[in-house]
């Protein structure tokens, strides 16, 4: 029973796990752990550590991956050549802070049982030692010189609710704080977690000596330029909300699928209705989850809320993979127990409990839904809402089309668990035929076919894709080539093809313009004489050329710090101006160019980006300007901006008697 675990200590003093081959039931036990991280209520403060006091009390392994930045912040406690700094953890919520802290706590050897208390402040000595000889190599750590380690694991446990006064003694801990990150000598260094917000203000209602408002600076500073340190400041600071949501969603669920708690589920032979049996849901979610399509589709949407500026915490990842598995919504807090199992296969609703709909949080009530960040970001694909006519053809007539039948067979009939059965097919036959005058039974349909559209979503193969215009299941259509032609090429070193750039520019010049201009060779700057922002803006500032000419050129690039991607206009090669090119306004531009049209769907926000970059840009072409001779003269010559039929631009001077 490789995850029924006992704790034991080792001879370094530290907690292990190891297998418990007396613990019985272990399989069902994993199951019902594993509902913790699901969307139980519970209290957001120190979750990390009550997860592991369950897992110790029920020995359960609980699942465990590395943080992307896990290497790098363990690596400012171990400087064996370097001076010792302090760290700062922030982020949102959720964000691995809690358990960060723990793992530099397990390097520096400390105490298991101190850590399992409740006392969010912990300190630790590290004595260098005086012969570096009798050192062993692989001795961790390995810091500069000795020090004392304080952590404070929640800043927001550690200081006063709002309101309130400081305790002394823990206020004059925050003041040396501040005090060591200026002082070189100082023999004190401290691990702070705090959520961004709670950092910032805690700071602020600290007494403001000037190493606390020095210290308050460099903290906003930091956050808002994305840094992590800044010089002659002994600090590190780690932003983990800036962590790539895909990148933590391959870390989790491959450990998450690898849990050898799935594996003592399989043993022995299940009965037919029994957990993990051949009729069980749970069973059938955990093996489409292991598939490499669903994982594909479901890493993209998290790709592409990265790309949007939605960032996903490690706890909200493993809280949506574990409502995919379990989700049931007829059942005790809408995730499946194995008592549910038989109960759920007798009642004949094994269809409810389908993964596809779990994604998005369907299983959970409205209420609950919407006050889940993770539910909250995948709902704005309105996968399901949106489809397309050859989709909703595929559905509903596709059994008995020549040309759709066999996609109807493959998606649908074939799939036992949650494709067609015979409430599907008789609720669809009353809808086509019209014969049900009951209103509710025209919605159950309906709601079986966002179900079924969700589930395409995660069958349609790659190679099928633009045939069944997979990415019209969501509200962002672009969103593949998004991916697969801007996000890919650019992130292999390559260069966007010219035809999607020029839908880009296109799309520009329409919002800049106000006009359904077809140019897409030059970038139109205009105004409407003085104001930048104007709806139609006729009075021509500028034309940019897109293709690299005189220092000027137009194209897209990842910033190598934050990997988002820029479409970058050129004024010079000293002079340009970046613009974060968004899933959104990627969206937003595209559909302009070829629609022609503002895209209702859309909010203001976008519009009023780019008009807010127009401004920038021309901005950067008077500072151009500034650096050329001033043309003399007695009259003012403005270009005065128009359209042929064919929406080709038509520029014409005017010139005005000042």
């Amino acid at each position: 029973m490789a995850q029924s675990l006992a704790r034991m200590e080792t001879q370094r003093g530290r907690a292990e796990y190891v297998p418990n081959p007396s613990f019985a039931n272990s399989g069902h036990a994993w199951l019902k752990f594993l509902r913790h991280y699901g969307p139980v209520p519970r209290a957001d403060n120190m979750f990390d550590e009550t997860l592991q006091r369950l897992a110790r009390r029920q020995q359960i392994a609980p699942i465990d991956f590395q943080h992307p930045k896990q290497a790098e912040i363990a690596d400012c406690f171990n400087r064996a050549t370097a001076d010792p700094v302090s760290v700062i953890l922030t982020g949102t919520a959720g964000d691995g802070k809690t358990h960060l802290c723990r793992q530099v706590w397990k390097a520096l050897r400390g105490s298991d049982d101190d850590w399992a208390s409740d006392n969010p402040y912990l300190t630790i000595g590290f004595e260098y030692p005086k012969d570096r000889t009798t050192w062993p190599q692989s001795a961790e750590p390995r810091l500069y010189r000795s020090v004392k380690i304080h952590f404070i694991r929640d800043l927001s446990g550690w200081a006063p609710q709002q309101g309130a006064e400081w305790d002394v003694a823990k206020e004059a801990l925050l003041q040396k704080f501040c005090h060591s990150l200026f002082s070189s000598d100082s023999d004190e260094i401290f691990l702070i977690a705090a959520n961004d917000g709670q950092l910032i203000e805690s700071f602020r209602r600290l007494n403001g000596t000037p190493d606390v408002k020095r210290a308050r600076q460099v903290f906003e500073d930091l956050l808002v330029e994305d840094r992590q340190e800044q010089t002659g400041v002994r600090l590190k600071f780690f932003n983990l909300s800036r962590a790539s949501s895909a990148v933590l969603f391959d870390r989790a669920i491959e450990q998450f699928l690898a849990h050898p708690g799935w594996d003592e589920l399989k043993q022995g032979v299940p009965a037919e209705n029994d957990v993990f049996g051949p009729k069980c849901p749970i069973r059938q979610n955990y093996e489409l989850l292991g598939t490499p399509l669903v994982r594909a589709r479901l890493r993209s949407l998290l790709e592409l809320c990265d790309y949007n500026g939605l960032h996903v915490p490690v706890r909200q990842i493993l809280l949506l993979l574990t409502n995919a598995v379990l989700g049931h919504p007829d059942v005790g807090q809408h995730l499946m127990l194995p008592g549910d199992v038989p109960k759920v296969i007798a009642a004949g609703t094994v269809s409810k409990a389908s993964i596809y709909n779990n994604i998005f949080g369907a299983n959970l009530s409205d209420i609950r839904r919407q006050s889940i960040t993770i539910f909250d970001f995948l709902e704005r694909f309105q996968i399901g809402s949106e489809t397309s006519n050859r989709v909703d053809n595929l559905l509903i007539f596709g059994d008995g089309d020549e040309n759709l039948g066999d996609y109807f067979a493959n998606f649908i009939e074939k799939d036992k668990f949650y494709g067609a059965d015979d409430r599907f097919y008789a609720a669809k036959h009353e809808y086509i035929e019209g014969t049900s005058e009951d209103e509710e039974n025209d919605n159950a349909f309906l709601q079986m076919l966002v179900a079924q559209r969700r589930g395409l979503f995660f069958k349609i193969p790659k190679d099928a894709e633009v045939e069944l215009n997979l990415w019209e299941l969501t509200v962002f259509r672009f969103a593949g080539e998004y991916l697969d032609e801007v996000v890919a090429v650019l992130k292999r070193g390559g260069v966007v093809k010219r035809p999607l750039v020029s839908h880009l520019v296109k799309g520009l010049n329409r919002v800049f313009t106000g006009m359904l201009i077809n140019s897409d060779r030059e970038l139109f700057l205009a105004t409407s004489g003085n104001y930048s922002q104007a709806k139609v803006s006729r009075i021509l500032v500028e034309r940019v050329s897109v293709e690299p000419s005189k220092g000027e050129k137009v194209i897209l690039r990842v910033d190598p710090a934050s990997g988002r991607v820029l479409l970058s206009v050129f004024f010079a090669p000293d002079n340009y101006v970046d613009f974060n090119l968004t899933l959104i306004r990627y969206e937003f531009l595209l559909r302009i160019a070829i629609e022609g049209a503002l895209p209702a769907s859309f909010s203001r926000e976008c519009y009023e980006d780019l008009l807010a970059f127009k401004s920038q840009l021309i901005a950067a072409y008077s500072k151009r300007q500034a650096k050329e001779e001033s043309p003399s003269g007695s009259t003012i010559s403005l270009m005065l901006l128009s359209l042929t039929e064919l929406g080709t631009p038509d520029p014409r001077a005017v010139e005005i008697m000042p």
